[in-house]
């Protein structure tokens, strides 16, 4: 399929791309309809080596050259390369695109989590994190610190919204997750998998993360809450233990993404404590 130009930013055949504003993204809800937004070549180039399949390409015309294997590539498998001049993809996705490049892409089908889980070490498990930034770099620290799986609930921002994705540096890519549904009583199936069910939360009986460490479960799924709410009652009931990273200097707590960090570092099993290796794809 030949290089296709557009001149109208209202052409119907790049309509995935229209509006791509936070709000508008929002609003049109990207899941019920099947596809993600991929943005720069980083992110592309990572969803495409996890086997996520596009289903048509948007970028600025220098970019013809700069990703012209991509382009070959889409040519031969039949998928659209949509090029236009920089005023009119700004008028169409409501942002200059600065990185060059977005993708179109199906979503993946996601595994049941008792599968997805099935042979993993090192979980987390977020719960009710709305904040699109907060999930991308967990997912970033993820990847990083050798986490085998992450399970979001369903109240959970979507991991594969354009900014969760592009603060992740295209991650999500790499480790496996799923929707783990029903939450809490899902912490029931893990711990009959072998899990120990460890939440993070500022609770009196809470035992200190150095506590965790000197005691650390072979499985080990690690719970987190969205900032300020922190996590329900009910989960802090279904689960083994509640833990909490010891502070200093008058400060509570973290930062969701910076805990998150933390506690995967410290907690990584034996196997990780060197380089964390090549992650599964999803």
């Amino acid at each position: 399929m030949p290089v296709i130009e557009i001149t109208d930013p209202a052409d119907e055949r790049v309509k995935d791309y229209f509006g791509l504003t936070d709000v508008a993204l929002r609003r049109r809800l990207e899941p019920e309809n099947g596809l993600y937004l991929a943005e720069s070549e980083k992110v592309i180039r990572r969803a495409l080596a996890a086997g996520h399949r596009p289903r048509s390409y948007l970028m600025g015309r220098r970019w013809l050259t700069d990703l012209a294997d991509l382009v070959e590539q889409a040519d031969h498998d039949g998928v659209p390369v949509y090029v236009g001049d920089a005023d009119v993809i700004e008028t169409m996705t409501g942002f200059h695109l600065h990185r060059g490049a977005l993708a179109s892409m199906h979503r993946p089908v996601l595994q049941p989590y008792a599968d997805l889980v099935a042979a993993a070490q090192r979980v987390l498990v977020l719960e009710d994190i709305v904040d699109h930034t907060n999930v991308g770099a967990i997912f970033r620290s993820a990847a990083a610190l050798g986490v085998d799986a992450v399970l979001i609930t369903p109240r959970c921002a979507d991991p594969l919204y354009r900014r969760s994705v592009r603060v992740s540096m295209g991650t999500v890519f790499q480790v496996p997750w799923t929707r783990i549904e029903p939450w809490p009583e899902g912490a029931k199936t893990l711990q009959e998998q072998g899990f120990s069910v460890a939440a993070l939360a500022l609770s009196d009986d809470a035992v200190t993360l150095d506590e965790l460490i000197a005691d650390l479960p072979d499985r080990l799924a690690l719970v987190l809450g969205a900032e300020g709410d922190g996590l329900s009652r009910h989960t802090l009931e279904m689960s083994d233990r509640v833990v909490r990273i010891p502070m200093a200097g008058d400060v509570d707590s973290l930062n969701v993404a910076a805990a998150s960090a933390v506690v995967a570092w410290a907690t990584r099993p034996a196997t990780h404590r060197g380089e964390p290796g090549a992650r599964r794809s999803q």
